[in-house]
């Protein structure tokens, strides 16, 4: 058994995931006819347009774009996942210092219920967010094994299919909408040298010092549930405060430790610059190409916002209420930046790592302004 397999089941996670967005509609692979040849074009266009529009263009060649059914898109998910926890599982595997003393015994592994329950629990995680997700660059870990299936633009064509048809957008124009958000992700991370390594840094101090007992997701649950329950008690918003990991950050900011928190909060900082920059420059590079735009950016924007019920507490176990606040956060942080310095001073976010705005920052650009004028 690999150190991976020891901790998650990832043949189990696939499964429940799969089981999971077979309920969906449009599961078929009928309605992926037609789709990749009609994406080839859009990706190639989208890079064209973002370089116009950014200054930015991939160092790693032109995009490849596949189309996916949300099996296919669970089976990429697990395989990045794979490849980039294989370090952390192989160093938890090794028995510590402290384990070591005391009386000679090494304490036991994970056990097989334990790697059943983590692949459980990550079957049901992607399961369901197989079901929303439109497109994805899938940028984490590049290694020489199966470099085709790597650096990949994905397009989830079920999930489009079933977006078009409920609010009745035009296909062409809704498609390449989408390429121009999922096209800018990798012109970020392949145009500017250094922002792949950073940001991969950043995940690996995040892992550091995670500890294979910290991973309880019930614990998890229950305490995001009953922190947002004192909230309303109190009759506070529910929105995430600084030092309020459990509330936005999903099940990594309930068991992280202060050093792993503000590596999220690096992260967070960073994303919402990405995101929001990948929502201005939708909107910026499809100006009078893409038609109905801004009906399709208030569609999506509504859907985001809207998740209620079970839905609404599921994003915020999994983290992914706090990236939805990203796109929001991150726009404001340009809008701001632009009003005082223009395209320029933005561009400076580009030019070393140290110019990366942190999530103080995001939330008030002002500190981030005088900091790079200083």
């Amino acid at each position: 058994m690999s150190p991976a397999s020891s901790f998650v089941d990832w043949d189990l996670a696939e499964q429940v995931a799969i089981r999971v967005a077979d309920r969906a509609p449009f599961a078929g692979a009928h309605h992926l006819d037609g789709l990749t040849a009609e994406f080839d074009a859009h990706t190639a266009r989208a890079e064209d347009l973002v370089a116009a529009t950014t200054g930015l263009r991939s160092l790693s060649g032109n995009a490849r774009a596949r189309v996916v059914g949300r099996d296919d898109w669970i089976r990429a998910n697990v395989a990045s996942m794979q490849r980039l926890l294989r370090p952390l599982f192989e160093r938890l595997e090794e028995p510590s210092d402290d384990r070591a003393e005391g009386n000679g015994d090494e304490m036991d592994g994970p056990s097989a219920l334990t790697a059943r329950m983590g692949g459980m629990e990550l079957g049901l995680v992607l399961g369901w967010m197989s079901t929303r997700v439109l497109g994805q660059y899938d940028l984490l870990v590049v290694e020489d094994e199966a470099a085709e299936d790597q650096d990949i633009v994905y397009y989830v064509g079920p999930n489009l299919v079933a977006l078009e048809r409920r609010y009745a957008f035009s296909r062409h124009d809704f498609r390449l909408w989408l390429a121009l958000h999922e096209v800018t992700h990798r012109a970020q991370f392949t145009g500017v040298p250094w922002m792949r390594s950073h940001y991969l840094g950043l995940v690996e101090s995040l892992l550091d010092g995670a500890e294979p007992e910290s991973f309880d997701l019930m614990a998890s649950l229950k305490g995001i549930i009953e922190k947002q329950a004192d909230k309303r008690r109190a009759g506070r918003s529910v929105g995430r405060k600084d030092g309020d990991a459990a509330a936005g950050s999903g099940l990594l900011g309930a068991i992280s430790s202060p050093e792993q928190q503000e590596a999220l909060d690096r992260i967070a900082g960073l994303m919402s610059l990405l995101e929001g920059h990948g929502d201005v420059t939708m909107g910026r590079a499809g100006e009078g190409i893409v038609q109905g735009a801004d009906r399709m950016a208030r569609v999506m924007a509504d859907r985001r916002r809207n998740a209620s019920g079970v839905t609404r507490l599921f994003q915020r176990l999994v983290g992914l209420e706090a990236k939805l606040a990203q796109y929001a956060q991150g726009e404001a942080f340009i809008a701001a930046v632009e009003a005082h310095g223009g395209t320029v001073l933005l561009d400076r976010v580009w030019e070393d790592p140290s110019h990366l705005p942190d999530l103080g920052e995001i939330r008030e650009p002002d500190r981030w302004i005088e900091r790079l004028e200083a």
